[in-house]
């Protein structure tokens, strides 16, 4: 069962918040229904790109789950909603779901059968195709490369996809590609659980390196990830922060315009 969106105050997005066995369940029951389903995750990146670009904000918006993968974000709504602060415990932090907090649990999903994985280079999706395989026994598994992603390599996707007719498909282009992707294509596509997972194909292909779980619930897989690859993570670190709280105080401005005509 998918519980009903929460409001995340500040910085005026809904999400699911649900943890990893609760996730589980859930795909389970999209799985049973067979229908076309998509599971996204928040950050300040995404929120960003919301709050900027109404293909984002539509596709958020009509999100099976939206989880919290961003640690500022689990805060605040954790803040607003009255979760106990326990990083390592049952607290607000448990609720923060990075994609690799419930990948490895996929061979617990009731009734999965068929996986489709797309993205990354040829080599990681290889081997990330390999470790699902070695997670869901008996499941098939495959993929297809995402590296030079180009209309013919979408629509040769959609294509395979549809010959496929996968349960599940984790989706690692990147963001805001992959978001776009979906708002573009989701409609050409068969019916499945569609995931937008980022990085999360090299990171279980052990080729891009997964910050400790601990960090992550402590709110610091931000500083792993930028000492590891400064040039991809400096930007949203020091600048797209500023760039929300931009877009934010300018929607609180033009909201308070339209209440006062």
């Amino acid at each position: 069962m998918i519980p009903e969106r929460q409001r995340v105050p500040i910085l005026d997005v809904d999400a699911t918040p649900m943890r990893v066995h609760e996730v589980i369940a859930a795909m389970g029951g999209l799985i049973a229904a067979g229908t076309t389903a998509t599971v996204l995750g928040h950050n300040l990146h995404s929120i960003t790109l919301l709050h900027s670009r109404p293909d984002v904000r539509s596709l958020y918006g009509n999100s099976s789950m939206v989880l919290l993968d961003g640690a500022p974000v689990a805060m605040l709504w954790g803040l607003a909603h009255k979760r106990q602060l326990q990083p390592l415990g049952e607290g607000t932090m448990a609720y923060r779901l990075g994609s690799m907090d419930w990948i490895p649990e996929l061979g617990k999903v009731n009734g999965l059968e068929r996986i489709a994985v797309v993205g990354a280079g040829r080599a990681a999706n290889t081997k990330a195709v390999a470790r699902l395989r070695s997670i869901i026994p008996g499941a098939t598994v495959d993929g297809m490369p995402g590296e030079g992603w180009d209309s013919t390599l979408e629509d040769a996707v959609v294509d395979w996809l549809t010959d496929f007719r996968p349960q599940v498909v984790l989706l690692g282009l990147g963001m805001p590609l992959q978001e776009t992707v979906l708002h573009r294509r989701l409609a050409d596509m068969p019916p499945a659980v569609y995931c937008a997972v980022g990085g999360a194909i090299e990171q279980a292909a052990g080729i891009q390196k997964l910050a400790p779980r601990w960090l992550g619930r402590l709110g610091l897989e931000w500083a792993w990830r930028l000492v590891l690859h400064p040039g991809r993570v400096a930007y949203r670190v020091f600048v797209e922060p500023w760039k929300l709280a931009s877009l934010l105080i300018r929607r609180r401005f033009q909201l308070s315009k339209t209440k006062g005509k």
